[in-house]
């Protein structure tokens, strides 16, 4: 797929920070470019550490939260922690739980099930709640547009305590566009318009610590919190909140409690996942860790990974992690399975001139939509939305692109849906089916975008010459760790690159690993994981599909291309070389 390569050039802020730090040119660029101009900011971003991390009180309605909480403790009430399926809202649930239990609350907790109930607070299950004996409801990672529910929830005499990181709703009230919250009887969410909490891309297991790290305070706990850290970083990376600011904080205090983790769910996760005798980074939170903690919710119930992360039982723990590993191994074999029956759909049905791609298959497991929404929209760079056979009507998720707004334009079809919400970036939405074929016709009728703008964009830091590498500026570059949103792992360009050999590795062959000449004579090695298609499609536009076949089968070669990569660290009998992590090529 053509792409184009853009370098990243802030200028006023690279200028800046050089005059007031002390560090080297290429950590002066990475800050620079990812909008860090001040001193402080500098050092909070490369130094920051929990002696860092914000005061909980500044958090509105955090002070009525913590009243209505120590009352409850300190009178036996009947406490209802209200979560969430997703990793976020199982890891606040975990984080709360354990806070609770440490200060002898009553309480229980429920996650709802993603099929019966939907996300978020349920009428019928609030009664439920209310029979059972429940007198105050703490929600985390939910409850900011529970309008109904928490008005329920007061008519039955409830007290309701809200913990949410989500964007406060806007409603329209006689053609008036407003931000409302629910009434309940403490609203904790830093994206409160009256929030003076400094920094608003908490996720929800991190607002949840918040409210544990004040009632620790209130009880005379001091720093014992910390330990609760472990579950919130996990939450942090997976629900793909910036990692900047407090947030990098918390990963990288998550990071050093995991590699010596006290927790008895997660060692034994660890050990199945075979990471026991890795270190354990970002990335295994985000794609190892994280998969196998959602796979719950989205299959069965949440309450098994919470359960992972709360047990005190060894065997349990051990039961409990093969379950989520086996969870994850289907969900991963619906995805392949469902991503192809879909692409098998797309290229069908995707007409000419389309930008917007809406695709029905009502036999995909609708907890996988989202991904597998994600999945094609990476496949051919335009917005998706992937249907499928809900419980009452077919539902689904959309994946955008930056161009494209896609809460915006579902908003101009929305007499077509039943229901939608979402933000830029991706949406969930049920319509009747008749209504499926209509909502296709109107989003590319309304749509907007040009064939400039559905052209893959990669984003570069700087240029570096890959005979400028050596393990002092891996070092220097592993200081910008932990990687993710907000701060994404570092992209260096470099031209004419000599290639003298492609292997091809893997079962299916699809892995490359390329043998690089370098000017001083010397040999480094590059990989890519990921992009067989580009590069043989790359390969034979330059050179010829039988060019290709006969460095298929040789393997010798001497062609040069431009790259963009990474530098790592490869460690092979006990000896460790640098090799290039290659993202993207061109000839």
């Amino acid at each position: 797929m053509k792409e184009k390569w853009l370098l990243k050039n802030k200028k006023t802020e690279f200028q800046k920070l050089s005059n007031e730090l002390n560090e080297g040119k290429l950590t002066l660029r990475l800050l620079s470019n990812r909008g860090i101009d001040s001193k402080e900011a500098a050092s909070l971003f490369l130094y920051g550490d929990i002696n860092d991390m914000h005061d909980s009180y500044l958090l509105k309605d955090l002070e009525k939260g913590v009243e209505i909480l120590k009352d409850a403790i300190k009178n036996q009430k009947r406490i209802v922690i209200y979560g969430d399926y997703d990793c976020d809202g199982v890891c606040s649930t975990a984080t709360l739980y354990k806070g609770l239990k440490k200060l002898g609350a009553n309480f229980t907790y429920h996650i709802p099930n993603r099929e019966s109930e939907g996300y978020g607070m349920n009428k019928e299950r609030i009664r439920i709640l209310k029979e059972e004996g429940a007198e105050i409801i703490l929600t985390c990672d939910n409850g900011i547009s529970a309008f109904e529910e928490v008005e329920l929830a007061k008519e039955l005499g409830l007290t309701v305590v809200l913990t949410d990181h989500h964007d406060i709703p806007i409603v329209d009230e006689n053609g008036v566009k407003t931000k409302k919250m629910p009434k309940a009887d403490a609203v904790i969410n830093p994206k409160r318009e009256d929030c003076k909490y400094p920094f608003k891309s908490l996720c929800g297991a991190g607002v949840s610590f918040k409210l544990i790290q004040a009632l620790y305070k209130e009880f005379g706990i001091q720093g014992e919190e910390i330990e609760l850290l472990e579950c919130v970083g996990i939450a942090t990376v997976c629900d793909v909140v910036d990692l900047l600011d407090e947030n990098r904080i918390i990963v990288k205090k998550a990071l050093e409690l995991i590699n010596n983790t006290k927790n008895l769910g997660l060692k034994e996760l660890i050990k199945i996942k075979n990471l026991n005798d890795k270190e354990i980074n970002e990335y295994h939170f985000g794609f190892v860790i994280g998969p196998c903690i959602n796979a719950t919710g989205r299959l069965e119930i949440a309450d098994i990974s919470v359960e992972l992360l709360i047990t005190e039982n060894e065997d349990r723990a051990k039961k409990l992690a093969k379950k989520l590993n086996d969870l994850n191994i289907t969900r991963q074999d619906l995805t392949i399975e469902s991503i192809e029956k879909v692409t098998e759909k797309v290229e069908k049905e995707l007409k000419d001139g389309d930008k917007v791609i809406v695709v029905y298959e009502r036999t995909i497991h609708e907890s996988i939509a989202g991904i597998v929404a994600g999945r094609i929209r990476e496949r051919y760079n335009l917005p998706t939305i992937v249907l499928t056979k809900g419980k009452d009507m077919p539902k689904g998720s959309g994946r955008s692109i930056e161009e494209y707004n896609m809460f915006e334009e579902l908003s101009k079809c929305k007499n077509l849906m039943e229901k939608f919400g979402g933000h830029p970036m991706a949406a969930g939405l049920s319509l009747k089916e008749e209504n499926i074929v209509r909502l296709r016709k109107e989003l590319n009728m309304n749509c907007e975008l040009t064939e400039e703008d559905i052209i893959p964009k990669t984003h570069l830091d700087t240029a570096l010459s890959v005979e400028y590498l050596d393990f002092e500026i891996i070092e220097e570059l592993e200081r910008m760790r932990p990687f993710g949103k907000g701060n994404g792992m570092p992209s260096f360009g470099a031209k004419n690159i000599n290639v003298k050999r492609v292997i091809f590795m893997g079962k299916e062959k699809n892995f490359l690993r390329f043998k690089i000449s370098m000017k001083n004579g010397k040999t480094i090695d590059g990989v890519n994981f990921t992009k067989f298609y580009d590069f043989k499609e790359a390969y034979e536009n330059a050179f010829g599909e039988e060019e290709f076949l006969k460095l298929q089968d040789i393997g010798y070669c001497d062609f040069n291309m431009d790259i963009i990569y990474y530098p790592e660290i490869n460690e092979f009998n006990n000896e460790k070389t640098i090799q290039l992590g290659i993202k993207s090529f061109r000839f």
